[in-house]
């Protein structure tokens, strides 16, 4: 179990090494800052992805990979939790130091849907411990991390879809997003056929 938190501790670092490496080689300017939210978007995405699919993945392609990966799902998605405030910690410096280019970037829309995800992010993570997932209960739990996974990709989903016209260095990360739910759903299909085999007369 202290291996598996470990993960966490290395992932955190590496997100938060990566993000103070960015900003301090462009001299800590509002270019820089730029240059760390779209470099942690991005790990926070890859490491959502990772915990997002990892019981859908490990049913669809069994193998020691896919087994590593649903084991610690826990884990990376508690990484992703750490990657993405470390992306929101990094907007906020950003809208303190430049007001008007924080507005030029964003709208009211976008911040409510985020914000709402952060909801999401911040309760899930707080419940992947195993006394609160218990305080909580099994049946609340799934819920919770059901919904808020999938608002989670929506809010991926708008924020990466919009700026797919714009750069093309977006379409990967667009069919990382689309691929995510494509394996959730194949998943959660074939669940729904081996049950209905199995209660068939």
């Amino acid at each position: 179990m202290m291996g598996r938190w470990r993960l966490v501790g290395v992932l955190s670092f590496l997100v938060a090494a990566m993000t103070a490496g960015l900003i301090i080689s462009h001299g800590g300017d509002v270019d820089g800052m730029r240059v760390a939210i779209r470099a942690t978007a991005r790990t926070s995405l890859v490491l959502f992805v990772m915990a997002f699919t990892a019981s859908a993945l490990a049913e669809l392609l069994p193998s020691a990979a896919t087994r590593w990966q649903r084991r610690n799902r826990r884990y990376l998605g508690v990484s992703f939790a750490v990657s993405h405030f470390i992306h929101l910690g990094v907007i906020v410096a950003l809208a303190s130091v430049d007001r008007v280019l924080f507005w030029q970037l964003t709208n009211i829309a976008t911040i409510v849907l985020a914000g709402s995800a952060y909801l999401f992010i911040a309760a899930m993570a707080a419940t992947s411990f195993d006394r609160t997932a218990a305080w909580l209960g099994p049946r609340k739990w799934r819920l919770l991390h059901l919904v808020g996974g999938w608002y989670i990709w929506i809010s991926f989903a708008i924020a990466v879809g919009k700026r797919v016209p714009l750069d093309r260095f977006y379409w990967p990360m667009a069919a990382l997003v689309l691929v995510a739910a494509i394996v959730r759903l194949l998943a959660m299909l074939r669940r729904n056929r081996r049950q209905a085999a199995i209660s068939a007369p």
